[in-house]
């Protein structure tokens, strides 16, 4: 196999080349990674815990749990780190053609 950029003779098994950095056919696609973000719709404070947790595809109620053991653990850090990823994490954007008249009142 010969990187089609530069010409060298490449191993079948490289994924790039090692001369100018071209990926090859055997390249991974890199994977887009989608943001953090607060949750609008599965949220108990701030959406702290439930932004995270669709973040990493897990149950919001173990990250919730997990954020409980930790603030237990290490007290300030607990409280603190909350107050500061509400500050520092956006809020998830409305969807297109969102009103408030769509959200049910509880």
């Amino acid at each position: 196999m010969f990187c089609t950029n530069c010409g060298v003779q490449l191993e079948e098994r490289d994924s790039y080349c090692f001369e100018c950095g071209t990926a090859t056919s055997r390249a991974k696609a890199p994977q887009s990674q989608k943001p953090l973000f607060r949750s609008i719709s599965n949220k108990k404070v701030a959406g702290i815990c439930g932004g995270l947790a669709e973040y990493l595809n897990m149950d919001s109620t173990v990250v919730r749990l997990l954020w409980v053991v930790f603030s237990l653990a290490i007290p300030p850090a607990g409280l603190l780190g909350y107050i500061i990823a509400w500050i520092v994490i956006p809020k998830e954007p409305y969807p297109v053609g969102f009103t408030t008249a769509s959200v049910p009142q509880t």
